[in-house]
């Protein structure tokens, strides 16, 4: 099986696909994060989230979604068993019915709080074993990409040129 897992991995090294590179780095660095987080009980993504939330409490599913570039129907149903677990509270917007106000609850800066050194621990794997200044050197290049600078001038190339 082993032996298959490499084969795979050397017969897409080639790839010039930029998306799917990046996807395939994505998730092979959340997989690292989430065995680190494993003793906490919580995915890398949902930790990503408890940690937007206490930055930006309360925030609506909409602001929550934008600032960590998900879809909102995503983010929606991975907020479920956050919500369920009683780590973050979900009510109605008393300025704007229509909108959910998501907050932390007490459990949920608790656990939060509980991910942090499993969390540094990650960290501190990932810098030491690609590199401190490459690792802020990947981190700015990232930033980029999530900008509105990048999508306005990605975008733009887009559309087609009148002739």
């Amino acid at each position: 099986m082993a032996g298959k897992k490499v084969q795979a991995t050397r017969a897409n090294d080639g790839s010039q696909c930029n998306c799917t590179t990046l996807r395939k780095a994505s998730r092979r660095i959340s997989q690292l994060y989430d065995t680190a987080l494993a003793p906490s009980g919580l995915k890398t993504t949902q930790r990503a989230i408890l940690a937007q939330v206490k930055r930006s409490q309360p925030t609506t599913v909409g602001a929550l979604a934008e600032a960590l570039v998900m879809d909102s129907g995503a983010l929606a149903h991975t907020l479920k068993p956050l919500e369920r677990d009683g780590l973050v509270e979900v009510t109605i917007d008393p300025d704007d019915r229509r909108n959910r106000l998501i907050a932390l609850t007490p459990t949920g800066r608790a656990k939060l709080a509980e991910t942090d050194a499993l969390w540094a621990k990650a960290q501190r794997g990932f810098e030491i074993a690609f590199g401190g200044t490459e690792s802020e050197a990947l981190r700015e290049a990232l930033q980029l990409l999530v900008s509105d600078r990048f999508v306005t001038a990605f975008e733009s190339t887009l559309i087609p040129r009148a002739r």
